[in-house]
């Protein structure tokens, strides 16, 4: 895997700002937060230092729609994305993301009687969710994803299963299903009217159909000051409103909104309208209380973020040992926006797919836990506070006595 080396050209349309809104196509966008230099990738793996630490960087700024609540980065370039076997975005070496992942499969699968359906997963990953829909409920699945990988694929041999290691467009429409999941994708993906209208276009006339979408809620990131949510492969941003609103755009009626994971993940599930839909707005309240949210947001974060630098900081000059827990998306964003990268050294994953490659920007080595016990840490900071129990028992399995805080 060599590094993308943007051209002129590619570099001058990224800072073209967009100025009509992905989501609904009017111009109403309200810029609030800028991230300067943010690695183009977060985990896609670095084989080496040297390639990690002059890995392609651009900026990152968000604009809300101030008619429908979109959030997306206004100077987004696609075409410097990357998503091939090289890209590591799988949690399913977490026990903790595992009981939840199994707990959604078979909720999903009493909700809508999925026993002996045909189910479609786009943006699969390494196909750990699907193996689970058709192995709990014997169903038959298929799952898209040009990140996937033939040799670590995770259905049993009695799962009807398949994958295709490829984006998920109408090239495959006829491939039909009752059921289509997309899981923290759809955050991924710029046009997200067009990708959204796909997919209803594919459903066809097919009313029992129901689809599910999973992504990240900014609801949340907003309310909790979460920086290091924000990086450059997300492109597009939703809360409950904005989401519902775009599928009712493109034919879907919608069953319900919920938060999963704590509140981590705002889901959606919805089916194809049987007549057009009346489409909602958003009321003067909602874009009020979303514009008061993304000036707090502008306004705080940069507090927060210089409490972390000021932390490092004092670290270093006491000369204690940290370390980072978690390589993926939210620790290339901590460490990009905290910018005290020689404070730390090393960050630790539990994938061992991750362990001796190196931090997309920053350069840190990443290890396994078992590092530690003779690195032997003051203090560890995990990049999700969900995983913290998780966590600490590796550290007292191990004997440490290490701080553990959490972002």
């Amino acid at each position: 895997m060599s590094a993308i080396a943007p051209s002129l050209r590619e570099r001058n349309h990224a800072l073209e700002r967009q100025v009509n809104c992905p989501s609904c196509g009017l111009v109403q966008l309200a810029p609030f937060y800028r991230v300067e230099r943010a690695p183009v990738h977060s985990v896609l793996l670095m084989p080496t230092r040297e390639i990690a630490v002059n890995f392609p960087r651009l900026d990152i700024e968000l604009a809300v729609c101030t008619s429908c609540g979109f959030i997306s980065n206004v100077i987004f370039n696609p075409s410097l994305h990357s998503y091939s076997a090289d890209y590591e975005e799988t949690q399913g070496f977490s026990a903790t993301f595992r009981e939840f992942h199994k707990h959604l499969a078979i909720s999903l699968i009493d909700k809508f009687d999925l026993h002996g359906k045909r189910i479609i997963e786009i943006g699969c990953g390494k196909g750990e969710f699907l193996a689970l829909l058709t192995e709990l409920g014997s169903n038959y699945g298929i799952g898209f994803d040009p990140a996937f990988v033939a040799a670590r694929n995770p259905a049993k041999a009695c799962c009807d299963v398949k994958f295709v290691a490829d984006f998920y467009s109408e090239q495959y429409a006829d491939e039909r299903a009752e059921f289509v999941c997309c899981k923290m994708t759809l955050e991924h993906i710029w046009n997200t009217e067009e990708f959204v209208s796909t997919i209803r276009r594919s459903i066809g006339d097919q009313q029992d159909c129901t689809v599910f979408f999973q992504v990240p809620d900014m609801s949340r990131v907003l309310r909790d000051l979460a920086f290091w949510d924000v990086y450059y492969e997300h492109c597009s941003y939703f809360t409950a409103g904005s989401l519902r609103r775009l599928f009712e755009r493109c034919g879907f009626e919608v069953l319900e909104t919920t938060t999963e994971y704590d509140d981590q993940y705002l889901t959606i599930t919805a089916k194809p309208a049987k007549a057009p839909q009346y489409l909602t707005r958003a009321s003067n309240s909602e874009i009020e209380l979303l514009l008061a949210e993304t000036r707090k947001f502008s306004a705080r974060c940069e507090e927060s973020i210089s409490a972390w630098r000021t932390y490092l900081n004092n670290c270093g000059e006491a000369r204690k040992r940290v370390v980072i827990w978690g390589s993926g998306s939210k620790g290339v964003a901590f460490l990009t926006a905290v910018g005290t990268a020689a404070q730390i050294e090393y960050v630790v994953d539990i994938n061992p797919h991750r362990q001796g490659k190196f931090m997309a920007g920053t350069g840190q080595e990443i290890v396994a836990p078992e590092f530690l016990e003779s690195y032997r840490p003051d203090i560890a900071i995990a990049m999700n506070a969900v995983y913290r129990g998780e966590i600490q028992k590796e550290l007292d399995r191990m004997g440490l006595t290490t701080q553990l805080l959490a972002v």
